[in-house]
């Protein structure tokens, strides 16, 4: 089990962590993708925070963080969001006028607390994307005919 250590404490505090951009617009794609990881990772180095495991979708992050006990969780959401937000639209000016200044992130967020599974959240976050593909495959209407095998034309 990894320990960390303030000057008189041992801790290991890890927490899953999801936000999403405000009214869920599927926004982070391509270069702001990996603008928005690049600033995260940035923002959580900053306050030596240890991102474990991260990924940006599309309509939402996930990251796996071990969190110092000297902040809170809602003090870092509060930062990470906050400062994230007026990198994200130094560096995308376009967006302002898009997405209106300085909101671009939703007001809340979902935390949990990690312990013993952190492995299997670990896992969870890496294949996330594969997932949201394979249930926007599963949920796409097919035109077949289950008994001949063959395509069927709209409006027979």
């Amino acid at each position: 089990m990894d320990n960390n250590s303030l000057s008189h404490t041992k801790w290991e505090c890890k927490y899953h962590l999801v936000f999403a951009p405000k009214y869920r617009r599927q926004i982070i794609y391509g270069k702001i993708k990996a603008d928005v990881a690049h600033i995260l990772s940035e923002l959580c180095k900053r306050k030596g925070i240890e991102i474990i495991e991260a990924e940006c979708c599309r309509d939402h992050v996930h990251m796996l963080v071990r969190i110092p006990p000297k902040y809170s969780v809602s003090e870092i959401m509060g930062y990470l969001k906050g400062k994230s937000s007026l990198m994200i639209f130094e560096r995308h000016a376009n967006l302002k006028y898009k997405y209106g200044n300085r909101h671009f992130w939703c007001r809340g967020y979902y935390v949990d607390t990690v312990g013993k599974n952190a492995k299997k959240i670990q896992e969870y976050i890496k294949n996330q994307l594969q997932e949201d593909w394979e249930y926007d495959q599963m949920t796409l209407k097919e035109y077949i005919d289950p008994f001949t095998g063959e395509p069927v034309k709209k409006g027979k």
